[in-house]
């Protein structure tokens, strides 16, 4: 089962989304929060292999309660799940190290496929998000880390921007997935990333990604 920790301080919405995860053979909706620092709590308490947490909630929002779980427990995996695609929402939420952002528009089997995808270790954007990503402009102060990488290891990261997982990129490549599991780690290192999103984030913001 994949445990899910559902974060939204609108009652009816964690009503009727998690009744539906509930009912998948393959989700557990184990519990809920209506405020950031409750979802603090309860994800370090219950330490659920998917958080689902919406960013504007009253006492803390959703990045900062993001912010925390990370900092506490780097191996979290937290969907942002909102309606809001500006600025000011997308890259602080990326930043502060969500894995995944889906828009509450989304059907509730889409927010279920997302889950399981992100379980496995993909990264789902909304498309528009990609776009804001992609679009954004370059800070001339940044360090190119990318030029330490090998050409096997911008090979995986191109693989990495697709939305592949090791699993599929070691099919891919026809190399041990233990040998793709120490190139992406190679990668986190080299461009002083903590996860595959943000890795992501730092291909599109160098113009790496092919349009």
């Amino acid at each position: 089962m994949i445990t899910v920790l559902f974060a939204d301080d609108h009652e009816m919405v964690r009503i009727g989304v998690s009744a539906y995860l509930s009912a998948q053979k393959d989700i557990e909706v184990i519990a809920e929060a209506d405020d950031g620092g409750d979802a603090v709590e309860l994800a370090l308490e219950h330490r659920p292999d998917i958080i689902l947490m919406d960013l504007v909630m009253e006492e803390m929002d959703g990045i900062e309660a993001t912010k925390q779980i990370v900092e506490q427990w780097p191996e979290a995996k937290i969907i942002i799940v909102t309606s809001f695609l500006d600025d000011e929402k997308v890259y602080p939420a990326l930043e502060a190290g969500a894995t995944s952002y889906m828009l509450k528009t989304s059907k509730a089997e889409e927010i279920a496929k997302a889950i399981r995808a992100t379980y496995e270790g993909q990264s789902i954007l909304e498309p528009e998000v990609t776009g804001k990503i992609m679009t954004k402009m370059r800070k001339p102060d940044v360090k190119d880390l990318h030029e330490e990488l090998t050409n096997r290891e911008m090979e995986i990261l191109m693989l990495m921007a697709e939305g592949k997982t090791n699993q599929e990129i070691s099919d891919q490549l026809f190399i041990a997935l233990k040998t793709v599991k120490v190139h992406v780690s190679n990668i986190l290192g080299k461009l002083q990333v903590h996860d595959r999103t943000q890795a992501v984030i730092y291909a599109f913001k160098h113009d790496l990604v092919k349009k």
